[in-house]
Order: C-alpha cells, then sequence, then structure tokens
C-alpha cells in the first residue's frame, strides 16, 4: 500500500482511552491527548460503568421510561481534562459489559487503544491489571500500555521524549509491528532503536559435565558466538532493509545482544519514548498471545508499550 492509500484508509479512525477516573487511567488519558493531536485524529474517551450502575439502570429502565443516570466518572474527567485543544475532537463513551470486552468493542475500528497499567481496583503491587494484559492480547488494533508514574520519568511527545524502542525477531515479528515503529519514529522526529536477540552457545561444562580424575578441565567448544552475531545482524539487516527503503527519514539504530532482549528492551526504555513489541498468532489458530518478551517488557518497562497486532497496520 502506498504512503498515500495507507493514510487515506485511516482518515477518521479514532484513538480510544479507557479510563476509570484512577490516576493510572489519567496518565493514559494524558498520552492519548497527546497521541490524537500528533496523529490528527479523533479522541474517544470510554469508560466501562461499573456492574452496579449497570444493574441500577437495567433495574431502573424495567419500570418504564426514566432519564438516564448520569456517568459521574465521565463527567468528573472531562472536568479535569478541560476543554479540548484547537482542532481536535474530543468524544466521550460511557459504556456496559465487561471491561476488556466493552472496551475492544469500542476499539474495533480505532487506530490506538490506550489504557493505563492498572486501573482504580489493581493491588498496588501490581504492575499491570488484568485489563491491559487481556487487551494487550486480544484487542483489535494496536495497544499502548502507559506505566503509572513510578516506572515513568515523562509523557512527552516529540523529541524530548527519547527514542521508539522495537523488538524484532527477524523471522517471527510481522510487517504491521515494524511498519508501526517506523511510523512511530517519523511522527515524533526520533531515532529506531531495533534490538533483535541471538541466541548463547550453552557452556562447555553443561554439555560434558564432570570431568574425569585426569582431565580436570573440559576441552573447549569452538566459539561460535562471532557467527552467531554476524548472522543475526545480516538478518536484521536484510529484515529491515524494505522499511528503511521506506522511512528515509527515520535513524535506525541496530542492537544485536546476547539471548535476553527482554532485558535490553527494559533497559533502554528507561529513557525512551515508547518500546513496540509484537503480538503473534498461534499457529494454525485464531487466537492471538502476547509472547514472552511482551509479556516482560509490559511488566517492567519504563515507557509506554505498544502491543502491535498482525494483520494492521497505523
Amino acid at each position: 500500500m502506498s504512503e498515500q492509500a495507507h493514510e487515506k484508509s485511516r482518515e477518521g479512525s479514532a484513538v480510544v482511552v479507557g479510563v476509570d477516573g484512577s490516576e493510572h487511567s489519567l496518565r493514559a488519558l494524558e498520552w492519548a491527548l497527546r497521541a490524537a493531536r500528533s496523529l490528527r485524529a479523533p479522541l474517544t474517551v470510554a469508560h466501562v460503568r461499573s456492574e452496579a450502575l449497570q444493574l441500577g439502570s437495567a433495574r431502573i429502565d424495567s419500570l418504564g421510561p426514566a432519564p438516564d443516570l448520569p456517568d459521574t466518572v465521565l463527567v468528573a474527567v472531562a472536568a479535569q481534562a478541560g476543554p479540548p485543544a484547537e482542532g481536535l475532537d474530543v468524544r466521550y463513551a460511557s459504556l456496559d459489559g465487561s471491561v476488556a470486552d466493552a472496551l475492544a468493542e469500542a476499539a474495533r475500528d480505532a487506530r490506538l487503544l490506550v489504557v493505563g497499567s492498572r486501573g482504580r481496583g489493581g493491588f498496588a503491587s501490581l504492575l499491570l491489571g488484568s485489563t491491559g494484559r487481556t487487551l494487550a492480547g486480544s484487542a483489535p488494533c494496536p495497544v499502548v500500555v502507559v506505566p503509572h508514574e513510578a516506572r515513568s520519568a515523562s509523557l512527552e511527545s516529540g523529541a524530548g521524549a527519547g527514542r521508539v524502542l522495537l523488538g524484532l525477531h527477524p523471522e517471527e515479528t510481522s510487517d504491521e509491528v515494524v511498519d508501526f515503529a517506523f511510523r512511530a519514529a517519523r511522527l515524533r522526529g526520533v531515532p529506531l532503536e531495533v534490538v533483535t536477540a541471538y541466541p548463547v552457545p550453552p557452556s562447555p561444562a553443561l554439555l560434558i559435565g564432570a570431568p574425569a580424575p585426569a582431565l580436570q578441565v573440559p576441552p573447549p567448544l569452538p566459539d561460535e558466538t562471532p557467527e552467531l552475531v554476524e548472522a543475526t545482524t545480516r538478518r536484521q539487516e536484510e529484515r529491515l532493509r524494505p522499511f528503511a527503503g521506506r522511512f528515509p527519514e527515520v535513524e535506525v539504530v541496530p542492537v544485536v545482544t546476547p539471548a535476553d532482549a527482554a532485558g535490553r528492551l527494559v533497559e533502554d526504555s528507561r529513557d525512551a519514548g515508547l518500546l513496540v513489541v509484537g503480538r503473534h498468532r498461534r499457529h494454525r489458530v485464531e487466537t492471538l498471545l502476547v509472547g514472552s518478551v511482551a509479556h516482560a517488557v509490559l511488566h517492567h518497562a519504563a515507557c509506554p508499550v505498544a502491543v502491535v497486532p498482525p494483520g494492521r497496520t497505523s
């Protein structure tokens, strides 16, 4: 798809942010407002009403016509957010159903779905709530999870926000994930750091076991690391080449690291603006799941994390 056709296809697609009045959701709203302005997209601020309010409304409706009960959470959030910036279309939506299902449905045709790392009812010790975890693995569009204040230094947009990070597995990461990361870096005007891991050869001692009494040191195995680094670097470069050609204005910083890609991404997230990872499709099954790298960064990254499903771009 050409750049013009791609942008035309996304016109009118909203950024959706889930709020519940908690500090975590208000930080997500702050990030979503900036994202909507940058993308020139409308913003939908969605709140899923409590089960008690849903039941109360249903009982009132069963008795006959009655005025709708106000969504006090949305009223308070709207008052705190204040009037939208000039040119920004902000809508407020009160939803019913389970939180994850209702937000996923609201984001069916969305450009992004933004949520906080946990909601009002979450335990303080949890870094990622059940709603964020569920949506990261099932929502129909890219999901951005914004960390709480203790894990994030800034939510600034633009160059001050730091680079964009991309966790790339050359054979498994879909084109939509890579495209999303390049577009995010171009929009922010920042470099794109691409992290790819290579396997570390096991220790000879683990392979050979305890040495015989006459041979206290096991014979060394060939050092495969230089070959692995070279091969992984080549695969990474080949995977990125088409995107680098389409986005020549984006500075790409390639990183090849041994084994623990998640650890490197979490470490680098401390001064980054956005971390992008992919969501995988189970082999022969139409179910999406969050892989180990995405799971780790969602729980530990210091910057907002975008989890991008295959089959769509943003």
